[in-house]
């Protein structure tokens, strides 16, 4: 049996399956700021750890994998080669000499502080083309709420 086409083509069960929207959703919606991170020389999951430690510097590899979305052996790589390039510097923690924790430098730090409010301009933009788009029923506002909701869900999901 074919799957059923919506009016324009597209299958129906991608069309409208929500994993399919969030993901395209997101690509789409990045894919302009992305393209200013990389012509500051960083890729994307680089961009991603500059970010995370702009709101935690001295985070743990385990804890920078799980917010950059990056699995944490290729994170470890990645933290290799941004140390090369002077963005940030790995140390032990105090506490537990086991435990590594990543710091921006000052070149890292000068260049989070460039790009986390294009990034939040970027984002102010699109949530105000959200709220003005004709026929939504959705406020701009109630997005980022929603969307936590479901990652804490997903989360407790993952831990039973």
């Amino acid at each position: 049996m074919k799957t059923p086409l919506t009016a324009d083509g597209d299958p129906k069960f991608v069309a409208d399956y929500l994993l399919f929207l969030l993901a395209a959703a997101s690509d789409g919606a990045s894919a302009q700021f992305h393209a200013k991170v990389r012509s500051q020389g960083l890729r994307v999951p680089e961009w991603r750890v500059l970010a995370c430690l702009h709101d935690r510097d001295g985070a743990m590899i385990t804890q920078l994998a799980r917010i950059a979305l990056v699995e944490q052996s290729r994170l470890t790589r990645i933290i290799v080669q941004m140390e090369e390039r002077e963005l940030l510097i790995r140390q032990s923690d105090p506490d537990d000499g086991r435990r590594v924790r990543v710091f921006l430098t000052p070149a890292g730090r000068a260049l989070t502080n460039q790009l986390v409010p294009q990034a939040q301009a970027h984002e102010q933009a699109l949530l105000e083309r959200l709220s003005h788009m004709g026929g939504t029923e959705l406020d701009a506002a109630e997005l980022k709420p929603m969307l936590r909701a479901l990652m804490k869900t997903l989360e407790q999901d993952a831990t039973r």
